[in-house]
């Protein structure tokens, strides 16, 4: 199964309003757990917020919706799994009914964002920060949601720079 590549955020997405970066919720989902990661006000930089420990869809999605509602976030990012070739698996359907459940439970846009190598590069920097393997197992989801956040920042930061 391909994907349709204008379904993917880019820095062409609803993340800026007159040169105005929203706070940005960004989400790693996985099976078990998601990571949850925000941006400062400036829109500038992520910041690791938790990890959810997933029970239920509906305790899941009042979770998320309890912190864009805490953190007032006017958009929620969710890291898209796409294969290596950019097609979407079985990983990113599960992400894709996610978003599409979470979506009015939340009431502001949800993006998806292409998340390949973000697990890896959290990873790697939490690899390089010298934390036990332990540590790096409690933190590793949060922090590829900061990874995904900060790609997604990156990719409109320019975009506004670009502006006339």
């Amino acid at each position: 199964m391909t994907t349709d590549r204008s379904a993917i955020a880019g820095p062409s997405s609803d993340s800026t309003v007159a040169g105005r970066v929203k706070r940005v919720l960004a989400l790693d989902v996985g099976d078990r757990r998601i990571g949850v990661a925000v941006s400062d006000e400036l829109g500038i930089s992520a910041q690791g917020v938790t990890t959810i420990h997933r029970r239920s869809w509906a305790a899941d999605l009042a979770e998320v919706a309890r912190l864009v509602d805490v953190w007032k976030a006017e958009t929620v990012v969710v890291g898209l799994p796409l294969t290596l070739e950019g097609t979407v698996g079985p990983r990113a359907v599960s992400v894709q009914t996610f978003m599409r459940r979470l979506t009015p439970v939340v009431r502001v846009p949800v993006v998806p964002w292409d998340e390949r190598f973000s697990t890896v590069t959290a990873e790697r920097v939490l690899i390089d920060a010298d934390l036990s393997r332990a540590r790096r197992r409690s933190v590793i989801d949060k922090t590829a949601a900061v990874v995904i956040l900060q790609h997604f920042l990156d990719a409109t930061h320019h975009e506004t720079e670009e502006l006339p």
